[in-house]
């Protein structure tokens, strides 16, 4: 993998962004590139087999597909391009998300789809696992993410008030 890559967030629909936009969010506060996309597996399968055929080649790292309900997005993605795709189960009004989380978490084997916890915490924690993923060949987003850590842990109290 070469540095400068960037990570892809695809989601399935506008309303998954009000998630989706938590993993902008934290790879804003790390400095990493990413770039923004709707994309139905279901609606826009064209878009969706045209997008993974040329992510690698457009300079994505990693792509992060948050989906709610039957939720294949990821796995598509995943079916078609050798990146790794991190995947985020929307929560639904349904299932709440329970149904997103098996759909993503129970890929075959041969076509890993990393799976991250469903809703605001999955979108978070997948911008920050993208981050340490581009950070093996990239000293710039490690020394952040390593910044990022270490704000974390000082955050924590070390007396109750």
């Amino acid at each position: 993998m070469k540095k400068n890559k960037k990570v892809s967030i695809v989601m399935g629909s506008q309303s998954d962004y009000k998630t989706m936009k938590l993993a902008e969010n934290i790879l804003k506060k790390i400095g990493v590139s990413f770039e923004t996309k709707i994309i139905s597996a279901h609606r826009t399968p064209d878009r969706m087999y045209q997008f993974a055929k040329k992510a690698e080649k457009n300079g994505t790292g990693v792509i992060i597909a948050g989906a709610g309900g039957s939720a294949h997005l990821p796995g598509m993605i995943a079916a078609i391009t050798s990146l790794p795709v991190l995947g985020v189960p929307i929560e639904s009004k349904k299932l709440k998300g329970l149904d997103s989380l098996l759909s993503i978490a129970q890929m075959p084997k041969g076509i890993p789809v990393g799976t991250l916890a469903i809703g605001e915490d999955g979108a978070i924690n997948a911008a920050l696992l993208s981050a340490s993923i581009l950070a093996n060949d990239d000293d710039k987003i490690r020394n952040k993410l390593k910044s990022w850590r270490k704000s974390q842990t000082n955050k924590v109290k070390k007396r109750p008030k």
